[in-house]
């Protein structure tokens, strides 16, 4: 059975390809490749974040507040209609991620999130759904942007809770955003650049911030759709379109800092 619910530490870093070749090599005394990332193989993600017309869910994600939720449809691959996707939706307070989802067949996933027909609550956590049900109405949310990024993945030998995953080519699109309309989109991040993400559930072991000091890895800020909605912005603004954002200030930052 999927897992439902998580709650951990998340952090981030960005690292080169030469730092990415090195630390997997050194990883591998610790940890176990994912299933789906035997023999060094990549698995495809991709997701629709949904937010409100005027992208009030991200703005407020950006505008780093102590708690901030987003919602989302996750597949593993470009799903069939039958294929399960997960509905979820992602909080973070005082540093600390907590994921609650359900599992649905695509259809009836977009049934519910885009018709409003709900599934039947025998055949999902009947808890998760109304708390999905609640993001939705409070919030009037519709879907935005279209994620996708292939990741490789390791979970500690020791300490299964500890994961460390590394995403590339990471890509986006706000035209077309439904989980089967394709696979290409706009990269987020330029050319020898990975995310790597550690994924806490109890404490960081020992070697691996032996890791971090070693290669000189410092933490990043860095958020997917935050990235995303930044170059959209830059490039409103630059076609002279009308586009909301935080603040005037903050549309000059993202012209003056684009994402990496």
């Amino acid at each position: 059975m999927a897992i439902e619910v998580f709650n951990r530490k998340e952090n981030k870093y960005m690292i080169d390809d030469n730092t990415y070749r090195q630390l997997v090599e050194r990883l591998e005394e610790y940890m176990y490749s994912d299933e789906h990332s035997k023999d060094g193989g990549f698995y495809s993600i991709s997701n629709v974040y949904y937010d409100t017309d005027t992208d009030e869910l991200i703005r407020r994600s950006l505008a780093k507040p102590v708690y901030k939720e987003k919602l989302r449809l996750r597949s593993y691959g470009m799903p069939k209609d039958d294929d399960k996707v997960f509905i979820e939706i992602k909080k973070k307070y005082k540093g600390v991620v907590g994921k609650r989802r359900i599992s649905l067949p695509y259809t009836a996933a977009i049934k519910y999130l885009e018709e409003g027909i709900r599934p039947d609550e025998g055949t999902v956590n009947s808890q998760i759904l109304r708390e999905i049900d609640y993001f939705r109405t409070v919030h009037k949310v519709v879907p935005k942007v279209w994620i996708s990024y292939d990741r490789r993945a390791y979970f500690g030998k020791e300490d299964p809770g500890f994961r460390v995953t590394f995403d590339t080519n990471m890509r986006a699109r706000r035209t077309d955003v439904d989980l089967q309309a394709s696979d290409e989109g706009e990269q987020l991040v330029s050319a020898g650049k990975w995310l790597m993400e550690v994924k806490i559930t109890n404490s960081m072991p020992q070697w691996f911030a032996n890791l971090l000091t070693e290669f000189k890895i410092f933490p990043a800020s860095f958020s997917k759709y935050g990235t995303e909605y930044k170059k959209y912005v830059v490039a409103s603004i630059k076609k002279g379109e009308k586009v909301i954002c935080l603040t005037q200030y903050s549309a000059q930052q993202a012209i003056l800092q684009p994402a990496h």
